[in-house]
């Protein structure tokens, strides 16, 4: 059984992750969306809400789990069985940040990073994006799927 995971804080969960999700799925038995947890950053949705808005959202997709981790994504997906990450690249700065992160996992943790693009009309779409938005009381529901 084919097993990737899709990890991210996903805080909020935007248009540009669901993007990913629904151009990686093919490619995969098993999609298990990780949603990393770090006391250290402030966060604007609760683990909780998170987890709850996704897993709403791809309720009916029998292939998906959402679940949440606090230790490294390569521990997370050797838990999972996973034989890949999949992460999300809209950017230059994006990619030089993934590949770094793509080597390290590899080294320590046997496991291959797939890097899917952004679709060009998401390029601008961040998580921190829509916090901000949010932040400043502007309507956000464009970018949530």
């Amino acid at each position: 059984m084919r097993t990737g995971i899709f990890v991210g804080t996903f805080d909020p969960f935007t248009i540009g992750h669901a993007s990913i999700v629904r151009r990686v799925l093919p490619l995969f038995d098993r999609l298990v969306i990780g949603i990393g947890t770090n006391e250290r950053k402030k966060c604007m949705l609760s683990r909780e809400e998170r987890l709850d808005a996704i897993t709403v959202l791809y309720r009916e997709e029998p292939k998906i789990t959402v679940k949440t981790y606090t230790d490294l994504a390569v521990d997370f997906a050797r838990r999972e069985g996973a034989q890949y990450i999949v992460k999300g690249v809209r950017t230059v700065a994006d990619f030089e940040y993934e590949r770094i992160q793509a080597d390290i996992n590899r080294r320590i943790g046997n496991i291959e990073t797939l890097l899917l693009f952004a679709e060009p009309q998401l390029e601008s779409v961040s998580s921190s994006m829509v916090r901000e938005l949010k932040n400043f009381n502007r309507d956000i529901k464009e970018f949530i799927p």
